[in-house]
């Protein structure tokens, strides 16, 4: 590049002399420029200087490339093309207000939903667009910056993660479900309840034979009755009163607060995985999406 500093005299000289090349005039490259036909005149002349050969044959009130001039300017429109597109596209991304979050569609209605107005008033300026699907979405292939994962950051090497809530499960019932068929204080108690169960079809998630043996107890499986794949259905199911169900804490906290929901049972499984808020290493965050990151974080640092 050193060597290039010294060949040419500014990038401004390659800018006059590809419209001036384009136009074959220099008036009216003066005039696309903002410039005087003298200015003009005067940088495509320095810029032959540097070089070493004329670049325009000069007749009478017309100008014409020379072959030299010709090749010149095919690969001088080629790079400054480039160039053009490359900070256009760099200035749309710094400009952009729209930001795309890859989520499970629990953590979409349960988590971030009652959250979308202090959003709103924190991140004005910036909309976000919530895509949800029942699997984890590659990062690297979707043009979506940010998403929400649950496990082990060692497993999605191709990824910064950042933890935004321990994974925490407790059973949970409706006070009028409790009122009807008693207070389940122990786990052993559940044992004779209606057991909701959550069938995740593809994400791994915790069931409640995995729940009863962090509490010592083995669960047989003949005893479900009531499988639902979708865990927004679950807790619905659990609010109309069919059961009780195991409910993340990061997702049923504000039910939990509301008294809605009622953990019971007395055994809290804290599996030791996470959930984390994961963005590709691949290419960088613009402005934008650092800030729903940083948002998100502080969030879930609140709830901790």
């Amino acid at each position: 590049m050193e060597n290039l500093r010294r060949l040419l005299p500014s990038a401004a000289s390659l800018i006059v002399f590809e419209a001036a090349g384009r136009h074959q005039n220099f008036t009216r490259a003066a005039n696309e420029l903002g410039m005087t036909q003298a200015a003009v005149s005067y940088a495509i002349r320095g810029l032959e200087d540097q070089l070493g050969v004329p670049l325009f044959h000069r007749v009478h009130r017309a100008v014409e490339l020379t072959e030299a001039g010709e090749k010149f300017h095919a690969d001088v429109s080629v790079g400054l093309s480039r160039i053009q597109k490359s900070a256009e596209d760099i200035r749309s991304k710094g400009r952009e207000t729209n930001v795309t979050l890859a989520a499970s569609t629990a953590f979409a209605s349960m988590w971030m939903l009652p959250r979308l107005n202090r959003l709103r008033e924190d991140l004005p300026e910036i909309d976000l667009r919530i895509q949800t699907s029942v699997r984890d979405l590659d990062l690297d292939e979707e043009p979506i910056p940010l998403g929400i994962r649950g496990g082990d950051p060692g497993h999605w090497p191709r990824y910064h993660a950042a933890l935004l809530a321990e994974e925490v499960v407790n059973a949970v019932a409706t006070p009028a479900y409790i009122e009807a068929h008693g207070l389940p204080e122990t786990p052993a108690d559940l044992l004779r309840h209606n057991l909701i169960h959550l069938e995740e079809p593809v994400r791994r998630a915790c069931d409640w034979t995995e729940w009863f043996a962090s509490a010592g107890l083995s669960y047989p499986v003949q005893g479900r009755r009531l499988a639902i794949n979708d865990y927004v259905l679950v807790i619905q199911a659990v609010l109309a009163g069919e059961g009780i169900a195991l409910g993340w804490e990061h997702l049923i906290e504000r039910q939990v607060r509301s008294g809605a929901l009622v953990p019971v049972g007395g055994h809290v499984l804290k599996t030791g995985h996470a959930f984390y808020v994961v963005w590709p290493r691949s290419r960088e965050l613009n402005t934008q999406a650092r800030r729903i990151r940083d948002w998100l974080l502080d969030e879930g640092l609140r709830d901790r």
